[in-house]
């Protein structure tokens, strides 16, 4: 199968220790993306430029939009539920609270509004983190371990037909593929879907757009790849720093992919060849994206 390329080019220069997460809200006209050390969550507006930063106090591993306009955010010390873009905390719940070394890590909502996020342990300590499921039951939230034995819990999403689960554990080199199913809001029968060489980087979080296939952005290795349902890598987009963490289609037509990116592990001399490192970028590499799906919306 041939391979296309793109590139993508520079949209805010964020300098992000860990930029993560991107989401694109539809009803905002905007894309949330977060700094998760510095527990920022920040909102971008493509059409006026301007970006809006919330601090929520904490490490934040990932956002998903809510069905009541706000945001469900996975932060260090477990769940919380905010006002529009991270004003206001609402409701938190406690994760792992005994686990001083832990912290959630990245997440994503499903087609019947649970959000799914692991943990990990912050020095990678092998197999110390869980998958977790969180949904809302009348005003309460309820949360559910799904998959224990996670080391760098990260990218997730659904194929279009909602009856697979694509999962990333950044350490074992994999995309893995679960049966999903959506009713229950369970995973059964896990194995390998891809498996990326060391050289080319970790893979990081992804997105799966309007045609069922799976873009995955590899950490250390400067770009996000696009694979079919099949498994066969058919389009890439190159980005210009090495440590790509996370991707989304968004914009009006949903055809903007928003890539973040990280400087946390450069060297000084990587650092200054890279000086855009931490950056959120964009590439219009042609396929569409999808809506994200909202928390509390079934």
């Amino acid at each position: 199968m041939n391979c296309k390329t793109a590139k993508a080019e520079l949209v805010v220069d964020a300098h992000s220790w860990i930029g993560e997460g991107p989401v694109w809200d539809g009803g905002g006209s905007r894309l949330i993306w977060i700094d998760v050390a510095a527990g920022l969550i920040h909102s971008f507006d493509p059409d006026t430029k301007v970006v809006t930063t919330h601090n929520v106090g904490q490490p934040v591993g990932s956002v998903a939009l809510s069905a009541d306009g706000g945001l469900i955010a996975a932060m260090r010390d477990g769940i919380g539920l905010f006002r529009d873009e991270g004003e206001e905390l609402i409701r938190f719940i406690e994760i792992e609270k005994d686990l001083t070394g832990s912290r959630m890590n990245d997440g994503k909502c499903d087609c019947r509004g649970r959000f799914w996020a692991g943990t990990m342990d912050v020095d990678h300590a092998p197999g110390a983190g869980t998958l977790y499921r969180v949904e809302q039951v009348d005003s309460e939230l309820k949360v559910l371990a799904q998959l224990r034995g996670t080391t760098i819990s990260n990218g997730l999403d659904w194929s279009d037909d909602n009856r697979r689960m694509y999962y990333v554990d950044s350490a074992t080199q994999r995309i893995d593929v679960f049966d999903f199913e959506a009713e229950a809001g369970l995973v059964t029968n896990r194995r390998p879907f891809v498996v990326i060489p060391r050289p080319d980087g970790l893979p990081d979080g992804m997105t799966v757009d309007a045609e069922g296939y799976i873009w995955v952005a590899l950490f250390g290795g400067g770009r996000v790849q696009r694979y079919s349902p099949g498994g066969e890598v058919d389009m890439e987009v190159q980005v210009p720093v090495t440590l790509v963490t996370s991707c989304t289609f968004g914009g009006r037509d949903l055809r903007d992919l928003y890539i973040t990116t990280a400087r946390h592990r450069l060297t000084a001399t990587e650092a200054t060849a890279q000086p855009t490192a931490g950056a959120l970028f964009v590439s219009r590499p042609g396929p569409q994206g999808r809506p994200a799906f909202l928390f509390g919306h079934s």
